[in-house]
């Protein structure tokens, strides 16, 4: 879609620009609780120029102040912030980062979002959004609806010390989640980062202290949908080994959770809540479906009690899980059974 003009578009790109603009609104409103008084940067690139416009016009529609910075194509993929960015940061409350997702910047993203929560600033995390995910997907969902539940299921958590995570297809692993406070991106608070399209909630499991087998028959975080699934044998919350008949997979892996010391240690336990998301390929939005959850390995130190400070974070998602928690009185309860919430 060719958003440089949107006054001398087809009448249908104008449709979608408007469309997509009222989704970017719902999410400015609701989730990043965007105000008249505040201004918004949006940072995005060529390919998704239409969404970033549209969160311009979304956030212009609420009274705010908005602007655009496009990424460098000619020099992607990103290592590092370009150095004309750095100085446009300061004034802003409110960042969405709507671009595409290349597994290569994955360090630079998290560079931007270090530097963007610098400021105190609301951060609208969405590498590799799609106008589909806009116009029928996850950021079509009710968010104060998805609150409600990310508060229960939150709740559920108080007093936690561990999660036994099992699935029909295999998984069993038990994550030390004690003093690990739970976060939702279903309301970013000032400092915080979240992702749109939201819909999930997460923690930061205790770093060396994890057991177990992850059965990975979702996707991947920047490699999309897995075709043979994927088995993660964990260790003292680190990668002990990777298995799967797709050996081309197993190798990226490898790759990917190789590029530093705590690259292969545990960062992450998302559970998905969004009943519009659905499963794609593209973990920004499979992340957040309901009926599913996900272990991450890598950088958790932007979490509560996160001690990772990998420069990347990778994301393997599967279907379907039973959630048993222990409690510090040594009681324990399902909260989830079977992909289904059960408090």
């Amino acid at each position: 879609m060719n958003s440089e003009n949107i006054a001398n578009g087809s009448p249908d790109e104008k449709d979608q620009i408007d469309m997509m603009a009222s989704r970017a609104e719902n999410a400015l409103r609701f989730v990043l609780s965007l105000k008249d008084t505040d201004s918004v940067l949006i940072i995005t690139d060529e390919s998704k120029k239409a969404i970033g416009k549209a969160f311009e016009y979304g956030a212009k529609k609420l009274g705010a102040k908005a602007s655009s910075y496009l990424l460098p194509e000619n020099k992607r993929p990103l290592d590092e912030i370009p150095t004309d960015l750095h100085p446009l940061f300061e004034g802003h409350q409110v960042f969405v980062n709507a671009f595409s997702g290349f597994a290569k910047e994955t360090p630079f993203r998290i560079k931007l979002i270090k530097r963007q929560q610098s400021f105190g600033a609301r951060i609208g995390h969405a590498p590799g959004i799609t106008e589909d995910m806009m116009l029928k997907g996850p950021m079509t969902a009710n968010y104060e609806e998805i609150a409600e539940n990310a508060k229960r299921l939150m709740a559920a958590f108080s007093k936690a010390i561990s999660a036994h995570i099992t699935t029909s297809e295999g998984t069993d692993i038990t994550l030390n989640i004690a003093e690990r406070k739970f976060e939702t991106d279903a309301w970013i608070m000032p400092g915080n980062m979240g992702n749109l399209p939201a819909g999930e909630i997460w923690c930061a499991p205790v770093e060396d202290d994890a057991e177990g087998m992850i059965l990975v028959n979702g996707s991947i975080g920047d490699l999309g949908g897995v075709k043979r699934p994927l088995k993660i044998i964990v260790k003292d919350g680190k990668i002990a080994s990777l298995e799967s008949e797709d050996e081309t997979l197993v190798s990226k892996v490898k790759e990917l959770t190789s590029l530093d010391d705590m690259a292969s240690v545990i960062g992450e336990l998302g559970i998905g809540l969004n009943p519009k998301a659905r499963l794609t390929g593209n973990l920004l939005e499979d992340e957040k479906a309901g009926g599913t959850a996900h272990i991450a390995f890598g950088y958790n130190e932007n979490m509560p009690g996160g001690c990772n400070n990998s420069k990347t974070h990778r994301d393997f998602l599967f279907y379907d899980p039973t959630f048993e928690v222990e409690y510090e009185d040594g009681s324990k309860r399902i909260v989830i059974q079977d992909g289904k919430v059960v408090v």
